[in-house]
């Protein structure tokens, strides 16, 4: 199993990779610079050779990268949709550089328009980026369907992908707290919602997973991370999706040997749960 959770690059690569190793994890995510802004550090800086030296040692690989929040390629704003763009193809080729083939981006916000416009406005900003010889799959997150986003429907990730021209370079990262929020019964009938995915979009597609509980009921539309199986004493909330769904899923057939990422809270300043989280999946106790 090929599991890990979202670490930090504070400390270039080898301490992402060494954060990484200290939980138990082989795989990782990392987001290259500050989510928020378009600030980074050169790639010279990201002591991305001392990093593939200790994964290498330490049987880590195939991580992931994370896109900015920041890019939105669905906004009808010139300045928005052109820093999307351009900081896309930017993202790229950090990710390409730290070797990684995964580049997950949320696929964007209409705000003031509607959804068709969105999703046009999406192709085509993939459309200005995305090259034959890409050599990374551009990896659409599965959204929760909160405010204006595109992606929180199959059809809607289907919609973009099949009027993006290369688009044997777009895959799909499946995030279990979005899905359930947007509706999809993946603790009941989680085989049901994967025969449903690939008729709309094709098994395939799915590159990576984001493994996270969920602190609301099905349908809520609000993305927002619990800690697996998480009771109601703990201090960021109640887990909605639990413990024995989050096990059938990252145990199921369909994942094999895709990269399973976790995403969930910190309790506090000093505690996260990555370690025991990624030993009780991977051991499915």
């Amino acid at each position: 199993m090929k599991i890990g959770s979202h670490v930090s690059m504070s400390g270039g690569l080898i301490g992402a990779a060494k954060e990484a190793y200290s939980y138990g994890a082989n795989t990782f995510m990392i987001y290259t610079g500050a989510p928020q802004n378009t600030i980074r550090k050169p790639i010279s800086d990201l002591k991305i050779d001392e990093g593939l030296i200790f994964m290498k040692e330490h049987d880590i690989s195939d991580i992931v990268v994370h896109a900015p929040y920041i890019i939105n390629l669905a906004s009808f704003k010139p300045q928005i949709f052109d820093l999307a763009v351009t900081f896309l193809a930017k993202e790229i080729e950090r990710a390409k550089a730290v070797k990684s083939n995964y580049l997950v981006l949320h696929p964007g916000s209409y705000t003031e328009m509607d959804s068709a416009y969105g999703i046009s406005r999406i192709v085509e900003g993939l459309n200005e980026v995305l090259t034959r010889d890409l050599g990374i799959y551009i990896c659409l997150e599965t959204m929760s369907g909160k405010g204006s986003e595109i992606g929180r429907t199959f059809e809607e990730l289907a919609n973009i992908i099949e009027k993006v021209k290369y688009n044997e370079n777009i895959g799909i990262c499946f995030d279990t707290c979005h899905t359930h929020d947007s509706g999809y019964d993946i603790i009941n009938d989680f085989d049901g919602v994967i025969n449903n995915f690939d008729k709309i979009i094709g098994v395939d597609r799915i590159k990576t997973f984001h493994i996270n509980g969920s602190l609301n009921p099905r349908g809520s539309s609000k993305d927002r991370h619990a800690n697996i199986g998480a009771g109601v004493n703990n201090p960021k909330g109640k887990d909605y999706l639990g413990k024995d769904a989050i096990l059938r899923i990252t145990h199921h057939s369909v994942v094999g040997e895709k990269t399973l990422i976790l995403e969930t809270p910190w309790i506090d300043d000093k505690t996260n749960l990555y370690k025991q989280e990624i030993e009780v999946i991977r051991n499915g106790i």
